[in-house]
């Protein structure tokens, strides 16, 4: 078998395979798919130091390209993070994990630090001034090589674990802003995190995302990453974490290889294939993969519409899941009805009704 140990800042991880923060949330409803442990760490979902509900709706658009999303860091807050989160996922993680922080200012980016500082299971914390859909802090403070090594030094001067600082993509210069990071003490860096962007509902005049910009993502941004990541790999001499729009195991061994970046996460690539993991691994061990059936791919999107109403309230998950229902679809049979008719839907399959839908559905995109 291929060794594909990787060491990040004196953290020795079995593989170079890292769920990206926000998009693996703790862990629990994967392990319901596959053993986690099979993960190099795992990012988990940025933590802020209150308790934030996220953007107001509709915080998510599809677009011919992509996605747009502006979830806006919902989490329970620092507190809950650590004394119930990471609590739970010790139980069915057992590796180092990688705690994401976010702050609207330099104390809250300090205090979330020492607290994750305390935490035996946290290995590295990785510092988020990258994200596109906050005002007034995130990007805020990644975009200038000042405010970014200024974040850097602030978190330095309170943690003994490796900083890692995540990088926005919306920059003149990011090869610039990563040799301010490092300077000011990064153990480690990774990049990129979503592109700003925005789409027009045309009859109604208005952005579709209330917040009206949020971070783009599709196959379009992978590019832009593999040129990014491969510039600043060359330019530092700390570890670089590459992620942005990895979507096949070949993207995230053509991130590895292009780049020579020491380890890659994987985030909105997991939309609709909470599998992606597994097959990425396959490929860097030069293992055969099997891609699911069109039927265990409707079985999961409807499973996740059903957890994501009872997280959200149907009200919420309903309107995210028009955009994300695509994602389980692509490239299916009868795909461009079925996201047509997601797309106008206003409650989620009752219950009497859905061991028929999905029987229906699956025989239709058998034929």
């Amino acid at each position: 078998m291929v060794d594909l140990k990787v060491n990040l800042s004196g953290i020795t991880l079995d593989n170079p395979v890292i769920p990206a923060s926000g998009t693996f949330g703790y862990g629990k409803e994967f392990a319901e798919f596959y053993d986690i442990n099979i993960l190099g760490s795992i990012s988990f979902k940025g933590t802020t130091r209150e308790a934030r509900l996220g953007n107001p709706l509709p915080r998510i658009a599809e677009c011919s390209s992509g996605l747009i999303n502006s979830v806006g860091l919902q989490n329970p807050g620092l507190e809950a993070v650590c004394e119930k989160e990471l609590v739970d996922m010790a139980k069915i993680y057992t590796k180092p994990v990688i705690a994401n922080v976010s702050g609207f200012s330099i104390e809250e980016y300090v205090e979330c630090a020492k607290a994750m500082d305390k935490q035996p299971q946290v290995g590295i914390i990785e510092v988020n001034v990258s994200c596109p859909n906050v005002h007034n802090g995130g990007m805020a403070y990644g975009v200038l090589p000042e405010s970014a090594a200024e974040v850097t030094r602030a978190v330095k001067a309170v943690t003994t674990k490796p900083v890692y600082i995540k990088l926005s993509p919306n920059v003149t210069d990011i090869v610039e802003i990563a040799k301010a990071c490092e300077e000011a003490g990064a153990d480690g860096l990774s990049l990129i995190n979503t592109m700003l962007g925005m789409r027009i509902d045309i009859a109604r005049r208005k952005p579709v995302i209330a917040n009206k910009m949020g971070g783009f993502s599709g196959p379009a941004i992978f590019p832009v990453a593999v040129r990014m990541v491969y510039q600043v790999h060359k330019a530092v001499s700390i570890p670089v974490i590459g992620n942005g729009d990895i979507r096949t195991p070949e993207d995230a061994a053509r991130m590895l290889e292009e780049t020579g970046c020491d380890a890659v996460m994987v985030g909105r690539g997991l939309v609709g294939r909470p599998y992606l993991i597994e097959q990425i691994e396959a490929r860097l061990e030069d293992r055969p993969y099997d891609e699911p059936s069109y039927e265990a791919r409707i079985l999961l999107c409807l499973d996740y519409a059903e957890r994501l109403c009872a997280y959200e309230g149907e009200h919420t998950g309903v309107s995210m899941m028009r955009g994300i229902s695509s994602y389980y679809m692509d490239g299916m049979p009868y795909a461009a009805k079925t996201r047509s008719a997601c797309a106008k839907a206003e409650t989620p399959i009752s219950t009497a009704t859905k061991a028929a839908t999905k029987h229906l559905i699956v025989c239709l995109i058998m034929i």
